[in-house]
């Protein structure tokens, strides 16, 4: 993919749209709509109105925690009107405040859905890791001052790869109906004075990877050594947790879907660790009977999502 083409201010899209959005969403309470305080979906939903002249309700392949940010977030929804792309993209982001973006448009089918036919969502959290105080980067790193032995902790991350109950990663008041989730590849590495951990699952529990993060800190501090993951995994006890890491260094950086649907591919973010090279769909999807079943699932207009659900 080319960074740079121009959007057709011709073709009015028809049909359901998926879309892809970047936020910072450090004064943001999360992506879902609150009543009580400003999020993302408010801010996109608001925004995609105004162009369409009428109400707007998206779907989202993930709903990110206060403060967290993203980089590919999709999102879909069935347009009251028709609009070309430009129109979506350029309206859109005139209405939106500075700290949201829509990236792209793209017209899919009806059995298409972002957060129900999702194959895997991936996370990227980075501490920066260095005596001072960060300023520029504050916003969207976790400074840590103690040394971090980056080896260390990709190797306890090991632990979590596969499919495990994560009990002791999830929030107290998480509402999930299981603990149970599959996790693809788990990476540590460092790039000066950054130490990212790169994850990718079938889904996560509230607070999941911040929980993960605080605990490989641990022991990348040398507080706790290399099976100090893999116990706590055994514990099935979040009482027995380590801490949870600030909500500022974590990233949703993809959002992976069966290939018929054609989404464009995008360089992982955030920018700030463009140098990598890395680019979405690089990395091969294990294939598993989770994997297989959402690749099957489809999604009608008529259907209710929580329906669909049930049977996913």
């Amino acid at each position: 993919m080319t960074l740079f083409y121009h959007f057709d201010e011709t073709q009015p899209l028809a049909g359901r749209l998926a879309m892809g959005v970047e936020y910072d969403g450090s004064r943001f309470c999360g992506f879902q709509r609150l009543k009580h305080a400003a999020s993302v979906q408010q801010a996109i939903e608001d925004a995609l109105a105004k162009v369409a002249g009428a109400p707007v309700r998206i779907h989202a392949s993930g709903r990110t925690d206060s403060g967290v940010h993203a980089t590919r977030q999709v999102i879909h929804f069935d347009p009251p009107v028709q609009r070309t792309e430009k129109a979506w993209i350029f309206g859109a982001n005139t209405n939106l405040p500075r700290d949201v973006a829509v990236r792209w448009v793209k017209p899919v089918s009806d059995d298409f859905h972002s957060r129900l036919g999702a194959l895997g969502r991936r996370y990227r959290y980075i501490f920066l890791n260095q005596i001072s105080r960060p300023v520029l980067e504050r916003a969207n790193v976790t400074w840590c001052r103690d040394p971090l032995d980056a080896d260390a902790m990709h190797r306890a991350a090991q632990a979590l790869v596969g499919e495990h109950d994560f009990s002791s990663f999830r929030a107290a008041g998480c509402q999930s109906k299981t603990p149970w989730r599959q996790m693809h590849f788990v990476e540590v590495k460092r790039h000066g004075p950054l130490v990212v951990i790169d994850i990718q699952g079938n889904a996560f529990l509230h607070h999941m990877i911040r929980n993960i993060a605080g605990a490989l800190a641990s022991v990348g501090r040398g507080a706790q050594d290399e099976g100090h993951i893999e116990r706590l995994l055994a514990m099935k006890n979040r009482q027995k947790g380590d801490v949870t890491a600030p909500a500022c260094g974590l990233h949703f950086v993809d959002s992976i879907y069966d290939e018929r649907f054609e989404l464009p591919k995008e360089p992982l973010g955030p920018n700030l660790l463009a140098f990598t090279g890395e680019w979405t769909g690089e990395r091969v999807l294990p294939e598993s009977p989770r994997v297989a079943a959402r690749r099957r699932l489809t999604f009608s207009r008529q259907a209710k999502p929580e329906q669909q659900e049930t049977s996913s």
